[in-house]
């Protein structure tokens, strides 16, 4: 990490709740910079501020990164998900593993069904692309024929989908149950494709039909 904001960033990593000041003694630059700096982070959801009293006066601002910030520096997650995925792997048969998958992508949509039941689809799709990016998923719809396409553009899953695509339950299983609809998979970048892509078909027409 070489940029003054990158030099931010770690400072707060591993001196979190530091004021300006400190940021600026820590990082080598003035505080209108820092300040600067910031202002930019907080707008991206990377710090958070808060305020701290220390002694008489007024409390200070002091800084510290968000769950956002603390993800943009490696960590082991990453290996120790692999390596417990393959221990169960090893352990349940396949059929099994996928079930799971597919449970736990089901407790996490149904919550959010009867709040879409009612919406019409271009609405639930809206909606869903909200729930999924509060899930990590960035996510965009087009309408297709009689129906639609779902395309995720990243996926907070992509790495471990490699080594265990199971994992790609998830997100259509989720999709479906918030829609009350099967959805069909009809592009996977885990197959060379640019985005995972999923169609709803015939939407149009039978709503049109309501």
């Amino acid at each position: 990490m070489n940029t003054t904001r990158e030099r931010i960033l770690k400072t707060l990593l591993h001196q979190p709740k530091s004021s300006i000041s400190q940021l600026a003694k820590s990082v080598g630059i003035n505080a209108i910079s820092v300040r600067h700096h910031l202002t930019n982070l907080q707008a991206e959801g990377l710090v958070s501020a808060e305020e701290e009293r220390h002694g008489v006066g007024r409390p200070r601002l002091v800084y510290s990164l968000t769950e956002n910030g603390v993800e943009r520096f490696p960590t082991r997650y990453l290996t120790l998900t692999n390596r417990l995925l393959n221990q169960i792997k090893e352990t349940l048969p396949q059929q099994t593993v996928s079930q799971l998958f597919i449970q736990m992508a089901k407790e996490l949509a149904a919550s959010h069904a009867p709040q879409l039941a009612s919406l019409p689809m271009e609405q639930k799709l809206d909606a869903i692309k909200q729930l999924l990016a509060e899930e990590g998923f960035s996510v965009e719809w087009e309408r297709s024929g009689d129906g639609y396409l779902i395309h995720e553009v990243s996926c907070p899953y992509h790495h471990i989908g490699q080594s265990h695509p199971e994992v790609c339950k998830v997100d259509q299983t989720m999709i479906a149950t918030m829609l009350s609809i099967p959805v069909e998979k009809v592009g996977c970048i885990l197959n060379g494709q640019k985005h995972c892509s999923y169609a709803i078909r015939d939407v149009v027409l039978s709503e049109n039909k309501k």
